[in-house]
């Protein structure tokens, strides 16, 4: 048995209840609805990918009402996946959470066990080490899905090599990697060789992904806070010259730039 102790939850009965009704309204659209009965865990696949997605939108705003509706919504595609694999008594949902469970506490030796541990990078040194010994797990990289965005990607790809010790000993050394990695990139560019200068791009983008990991950004979400604010002034700059009757296209570089950083101000 767990040696871990944890605080009452005086709302435990209130969330049970509530996860109850979700599962009694699942099993009610499944039988009756015509949509719901003809869903498979492959039609609703791209869904839940939307919906991650708007998920991940939700927390960059800061909008908590939003992201607790998103919450819901991927919540109710995991009780789905639930479902439908029930009926062909594959697993049903207390399997999922049996199983989820089973697998923080064998991962978490250091609250479960006589594990001891000084910080968290041995905590994720641990759980690296664990996955290796778990089935199926022949390699460290083993468990990095093949369809993630090739930026979150590589940040994964970088933390797990760092939980067995394969990493730089300081950011001073990634930055050094940086610079080299710039050099090589704009040599290639400068030879003309497209090939060899899209690999070298490639191991630039890798290297700052690297450094981000130092300096504790995470690049995916940095990247894409530059994506919003980029879009935003965009957008301010085509309001903004429409009022003034001019027309996108036919401005100089000198005339959008105006425009370009009035939007630097606004907030």
């Amino acid at each position: 048995m767990p040696n871990a102790k944890s605080k009452p939850d005086h709302n435990r009965s209130a969330k049970l209840a509530a996860f109850d009704r979700l599962l009694t309204v699942m099993d009610e659209l499944r039988e009756n609805c015509p949509w719901d009965m003809k869903q498979t865990l492959a039609s609703i696949r791209h869904l839940t990918i939307e919906e991650t997605y708007e998920l991940s939108d939700a927390i960059l705003e800061n909008d908590l009402q939003e992201v607790k509706k998103e919450i819901g919504d991927i919540m109710l595609h995991m009780v789905f996946y639930s479902r439908i694999a029930s009926e062909t008594n594959d697993f049903d949902v207390a399997d999922v959470l049996n199983g989820i469970c089973e697998k923080l506490i064998h991962r978490h030796p250091h609250i479960y066990g006589d594990t001891e541990v000084k910080n968290e990078k041995e905590v994720k040194e641990n759980w690296e080490k664990l996955k290796l010994k778990e089935k199926g797990n022949v390699s460290v990289l083993g468990g990095v899905p093949k369809s993630l965005p090739a930026m979150v990607k590589a940040m994964r790809i970088q933390e797990k090599a760092r939980g067995v010790g394969f990493d730089w000993d300081n950011q001073n050394q990634v930055w050094d990697k940086v610079h080299e990695e710039l050099d090589e990139f704009k040599a290639e560019v400068e030879k003309d060789d497209q090939e060899k200068a899209r690999d070298e791009f490639g191991d630039l983008l890798f290297s700052l992904v690297n450094y981000s990991r130092f300096v504790n950004i995470d690049p995916e979400e940095a990247l894409e806070r530059t994506n919003k604010k980029f879009i935003k002034r965009f957008q301010y700059l085509e309001s903004e010259s429409k009022k003034d009757g001019k027309t996108m296209g036919e401005m100089t570089l000198a005339e959008m730039d105006e425009y370009w950083e009035k939007a630097k101000t606004i907030r």
